[in-house]
């Protein structure tokens, strides 16, 4: 019969046993055991029952660490299997302390024996005798042949090189049993079949532990010993897998497996645990589970998170998600968000620093630092945001709000900030720009929440960039800007005037905007900052501070800075200087996306045209957006009255169409139907510049690979014919593939550096301007339909390319000039002879110059269509179909 380790009874006979349940806790030997109670408010109390009348061999122990002498002592032989035995019939189960079954089934196994000395005087140890005399003659157990040393473990209880030991495994699981349970989420397993005994941290979290005093004893913190208790009643001497994934110290870092579930994600999941940075990037079922887990248990409270306030529960829902339009990147960190509501929110990137200078000596104490450009990778890093999200819509994720910080002597004073996860087309920006080196991660306390809902891709991101040594964890030496500020510089300015001048126009990024018309421009092909004022337009003052007073706004000045803001601030656009001021500002134009900005200005009322603008070419733009801002009356016109006018008798003067052809050589066409053209009558100035560049460039021949191309540069090209020409670089993608344009010719072409050079001063445009122009067919309409123009392009390269025509200007358009053509011998108009063809449509123009010829052109397309030419082969297709075959009127 089981017995207890304290014996019960009274002296006044044999008492009647009382039947008792428990639940087995763990199995000490083939002969005693641990029971549980049931949990009642905690952990339950345990008792130890040791089987009557049996004995089985003892179990290896390890040599106490206080005893210096003391030897490590071995298993008996069959005591392991013995304990095997009852711990896979038991763990776990619910027995009654009675039952004596059990030490029946080991004596029948041969695992334990009778005790000695025990006399067959009652039926039970009748029983156990015959079993045991069956197990002998069965030859069960230890009663078989030989000594039982096979039974006996080499346990292994440390390991030599834990890194090697784990990287052996693959990652693969390996079969183990858990023998002790220290905390929630340190155990130690005997891995199988090798025999080791190891201690094993669950990776990615932490449980709540037993603090160890003084004075020896142990303090449980909060849930310490219910963290226990859940893993032990559930892994305790139970058959697992563990997958090892990476070691601390001795100890090794893994993931528990049981046949029920992960115990790692169920410790988070019920609130015993709590995720870890140090650890978690080793968990290989992915750290977003862990995550996940932990969400799950702090939105519910579940006891450690019983307190728990998360860092966004004061905002609306509206407030934590949002989509906005990127208007500003303030720095490495920070991006200025246009709200759908209109107002301006300034967005930090959760969780991550921005580069910044380390040291003290790093910056010279004469010299005002510059962050953008001081910084070593700030400017890279800000060139990367602006790139990506100015005028785009980004996704926002609030993640935490950093309240306010007064300054301490160390420390400056931070105001409020939101700090946010931004992605745009799925990409994380803060995990992007970590990747490329471009900004560090913030590591924080373990207890610190408030940190970026996706902290551990951008902790991943930067491990990827301190291998892969990028940006700022490159060992090579650090980009440097000189960039030479001549803002307000009038010396520096008069120097750079003719220059700017003759660069026609030139590439800029809007740096900053002080108003409606005047900003601050960076030009990154002369590397400069300068101040530029809008050529041609009365913009609204805005307020200034003179000395002793301040100096208000006009009208709708803050409204012009505003929209010059939205429409440019951080923005690539281009800029044509004419003249300076006597301050050292630049004057001139500014075209964003192919528009000019004072003619913008002026069409939503918030300028004036200056008289100054009479000269430009842009006048007459400028002087009908102000003609349609004066009908609205709106804004800068809002009390606009428009003056009486003596009536007159009008003269009608139908403008005449103007056809004067002049001769030109064709020399490319594109693929949507444009060509370029070369003027005759300057061929000889080009021919001769031509072989004057190549007797030079034979005799001072470029040095291969030498040349650093630069977009926007004139250079010189090789072309597939060994020939050297003048091109411009459009695109450099990498040392491979430069991007050129041949400037004389019109034509196209991706070439290596290797076959670039450097264009002599003599040879520029200065000298002899781009020789071909780009064009359009006036009055016809290029098929949508990608075979349909190949049709049309492949008959007009047939008819025209590398001969001499005659070309006259119809009508100017924002991209090109559009011409009518003519073959130089017969005369015959090339667009008429497309539309007779059905090759293409005819535009239909309003204007009444050119009435005549559009009639022309609508009756040859009338007589394509009755033929079934072409486009027209199926009948007139515009009426209904006309976006299905890729056409529109």
């Amino acid at each position: 019969m089981a017995s207890s380790a304290q014996s019960g009874g009274s002296s006044g006979g044999p008492a009647v046993p009382t039947v008792q349940r428990g639940i087995i806790k763990m199995v000490l030997s083939g002969c005693a055991i641990i029971v549980r109670g049931q949990p009642r408010g905690g952990p339950p109390p345990e008792r130890q029952i040791n089987l009557s009348n049996i004995r089985a061999g003892n179990l290896a122990r390890r040599a106490a660490a206080t005893q210096p002498d003391a030897k490590d002592t071995p298993d008996e032989p069959w005591a392991f299997p013995a304990r095997e035995f009852l711990r896979k019939k038991l763990i776990g189960k619910e027995v009654c302390f009675t039952i004596e079954n059990i030490a029946e089934s080991l004596v029948a196994e041969g695992l334990a024996t009778r005790r000695e000395g025990m006399r067959a005087n009652n039926p039970e140890q009748n029983r156990l005798s015959e079993c045991e005399e069956q197990a002998k003659a069965a030859k069960k157990g230890m009663w078989s042949e030989g000594n039982g040393s096979h039974t006996i473990r080499d346990l292994k209880y440390t390991i030599e090189n834990p890194r090697h030991f784990v990287d052996s495994h693959h990652q693969k699981p390996v079969n183990a049993i858990i023998e002790h349970v220290r905390d929630g989420s340190v155990v130690r397993a005997l891995l199988l079949p090798d025999y080791y005994l190891v201690t094993v941290m669950l990776s990615g979290i932490k449980c709540p532990t037993f603090r160890r005093e003084a004075d020896g004893s142990e303090t449980p913190e909060p849930f310490a010993a219910e963290a226990k208790f859940f893993t032990e009643s559930r892994l305790f001497q139970r058959d697992v897998q563990i997958i090892l994934e990476s070691c601390h110290n001795q100890n090794i870092l893994g993931t528990i497996l049981h046949p029920n579930g992960n115990i790692t994600e169920l410790l988070l999941k019920e609130g015993f645990a709590r995720c870890v940075d140090w650890s978690i990037a080793v968990y290989t079922r992915g750290a977003e589970k862990l995550r996940a887990a932990e969400r799950f248990a702090k939105e519910r409270r579940l006891r450690i998170w019983r307190d728990y306030v998360a860092p966004t529960a004061n905002l609306d829902q509206k407030d934590k998600q949002f989509v906005a339009k990127v208007m500003q990147v303030l720095d490495a960190d920070a991006i200025v968000v246009k709200l759908n509501s209109g107002d301006y929110k300034t967005i930090h990137l959760s969780s991550i620093r921005p580069p910044r200078l380390e040291g003290e000596n790093t910056q010279d104490k004469n010299k005002k630092l510059r962050p953008l450009y001081d910084i070593p990778y700030m400017f890279e890093a800000r060139e990367f945001l602006r790139k990506k999200l100015i005028g785009k819509k980004v996704n926002v994720t609030v993640d935490y709000i950093r309240p306010a910080s007064p300054a301490t002597e160390t420390v400056p004073a931070f105001s409020e900030r939101t700090c946010a996860t931004v992605t745009i087309g799925g990409i994380n920006i803060a995990e992007a720009l970590v990747s490329k080196g471009l900004a560090t991660v913030i590591r924080y306390r373990q207890d610190d929440d408030q940190r970026s809902s996706h902290y551990d891709e951008l902790l991943a991101a930067e491990a990827r960039a301190i291998k892969n040594g990028k940006g700022l964890h490159s060992k090579k030496e650090v980009p440097i800007h000189r960039v030479a500020d001549i803002s307000g510089d009038t010396q520096k300015a008069k120097q750079f005037l003719p220059f700017l001048q003759r660069a026609g126009r030139s590439e800029a990024v809007v740096e900053y905007v002080f108003s409606g018309s005047r900003l601050k421009l960076y030009l990154p092909k002369e590397t400069c900052l300068i101040t530029f004022l809008l050529a041609g337009i009365e913009c609204p003052r805005g307020a200034r501070n003179l000395p002793g007073l301040v100096q208000e706004g006009e009208p709708f000045s803050e409204e012009a800075t505003l929209f010059t803001k939205e429409l440019v601030l951080q923005r690539e656009v281009e800029v044509e200087v004419e003249s300076m001021d006597k301050a050292g500002n630049f004057i001139g134009w500014l075209h964003i996306d192919g528009a000019n900005l004072s003619v913008l200005l002026v069409e939503h009322a918030l300028s004036k045209v200056h008289f100054t603008a009479e000269r430009s070419s842009y006048y007459k733009s400028l002087l009908s957006a102000e003609e349609a801002a004066k009908q609205k009356k709106e804004k800068v016109w809002a009390h606009y009255e428009e003056q009486p006018v003596e009536e007159v008798m009008p003269v009608l003067e139908e403008k005449e169409r103007s056809a004067s052809y002049k001769p030109v050589f064709v020399t490319e066409i594109t693929d949507d139907l444009h060509f370029y053209v070369q003027d005759v009558e300057t061929g000889t100035q080009l021919e001769k510049l031509m072989e004057n560049m190549r007797n030079d460039i034979a005799s001072h021949p470029p040095v291969e690979g030498s040349y650093a191309p630069r977009r926007g540069e004139f250079c010189i090209a090789k072309f597939v014919d060994g020939e050297w020409y003048r091109a411009r670089v459009e695109k450099v993608e990498s040392p491979a593939k430069i991007h050129v344009f041949y400037i004389d010719y019109g034509n196209r072409e991706v070439l290596p550096s290797t076959r670039l050079g450097t264009l002599s001063p003599a040879f520029s445009t200065r000298v002899l301007p781009a020789q071909a122009t780009e064009y359009a067919f006036a009055f016809i309409q290029v098929p949508q339909d990608d075979d349909a123009r190949t049709d049309a392009v492949d008959s007009v390269v047939r008819d025209i390319q590398n001969t001499q025509c005659l070309l006259n200007v119809e009508h100017l358009s924002a991209g090109c000039p559009h011409v009518t053509l003519q073959f130089a011998d017969s005369k015959g108009d090339v667009g008429l002879g497309l539309v007779k063809e059905g090759l293409v449509m005819v535009e239909v123009r309003k204007e009444k110059q050119f009435q005549k010829v559009i009639t022309e052109y609508l009756n040859a397309q009338e007589s394509a269509k009755s033929a079934r030419l072409n486009l027209w082969r199926y009948g007139d297709f515009r009426a209904d179909d006309a976006d299905e075959f890729g056409y529109s009127r």
